[in-house]
């Protein structure tokens, strides 16, 4: 039988997982990653790998081991002209050959992609959207993310950087009558710009209105928590939110026309999201009909990712 590994290599943990023929899990662990030390993180990626083979060779196979390939998910995405890693969250990666250096390292081919990527590509393979043809996956948690994916095949794009949607302005922005009066002109972004959905979309995006409005710190949790419980500011901020969200998705309706889109990330499991958003978002979508995209949480959590890079090697 043949098994694939993925690793999602984030921030502050390294998960591994075993996938076999059936996408079934037959080995899952996590551990902290090495802060600032590159060859530190390769060297923990390696004995990960090492610590699922020998628990396979233990405990499942029957006969010798095929594992023909690893694949990787990154908060980044590696430069399809340098061949290097660009756009990192985690900055010890930025200019490394990290493929180069794993396959160095691990004797086989290493696939490598983008953590929303591998969200999306796993949602589509085996997860909440396996029944449909075309995929949007978004991650609206620290940051905000996408990707696309169809036919089970993630898009990649000429620059490599298709679904990045949460580096476009926000659409249909009225600056003079959102519910605070507030101008959103100056919501400067770590990308460089200013007024990205990221700026809204995300947790930090939350986080950041809130303070600007009531002047308190809250995390984005304590947030949707408070405007359930009918705190003004929350609850508009919420309200807010929703209309937010449901502008920046009718954008990649308009474009990409998916069949469905599949949240992750923190907020995903704001369970409100999943009624709000798609009762008011057809009045910036270009159809006259009835929306068919559906909108729906993930099957596997925060586990997609590590699974999606499972996938990577047959995507």
């Amino acid at each position: 039988m043949n098994y694939r590994l993925g690793i999602d290599l984030g921030g502050t943990k390294i998960e591994i997982i075993v996938l076999d023929e059936q996408g079934q899990s037959v080995f899952n662990q996590r551990i902290a990653t090495p802060k600032g030390d590159y060859q530190a993180t390769l060297d923990a990626i390696v004995a990960l790998v090492e610590l699922a083979e020998n628990f396979l060779k233990k405990h499942v196979l029957e006969g010798s081991l095929h594992t023909s390939s690893i694949g990787i998910g990154i908060p980044g995405s590696i430069s399809a002209k340098t061949g290097l890693v660009r756009n990192a969250n985690s900055v010890v990666l930025i200019g490394k050959d990290l493929k180069a250096d794993l396959e160095e390292k691990l004797y086989r081919p290493v696939f490598i992609d983008n953590d929303a990527n591998c969200f999306a590509l796993s949602e589509a393979v085996d997860g909440a959207a396996q029944d449909y043809k075309s995929v949007f996956g978004v991650i609206i948690g620290t940051g905000c993310g996408g990707a696309l994916v169809v036919n089970k095949s993630i898009i990649q794009g000429s620059n490599g950087i298709a679904g990045e949607w949460g580096h476009n302005p926000l659409p249909w922005l009225n600056y003079d009558a959102e519910s605070t009066g507030r101008s959103f002109k100056n919501l400067s972004c770590y990308c460089g710009l200013s007024g990205c959905q990221e700026t809204f979309l995300s947790g930090s995006g939350i986080e950041r209105h809130f303070l600007e409005r009531t002047g308190q710190t809250l995390s984005a949790r304590q947030i949707v928590e408070l405007s359930r419980q009918n705190h003004h500011e929350a609850k508009q901020l919420m309200q807010d939110y929703y209309v937010w969200l449901a502008k920046g998705l009718a954008s990649i309706i308009n474009i990409f026309d998916p069949d469905a889109i599949v949240l992750g990330g923190g907020l995903s499991n704001v369970d409100e999201i999943y009624q709000e958003v798609p009762a008011i978002w057809d009045q910036w979508i270009f159809n006259n009909e009835n929306v068919n995209t559906i909108l729906t949480r993930p099957k596997f959590g925060d586990s997609s990712g590590v699974r999606g890079a499972a996938w990577l090697a047959t995507s």
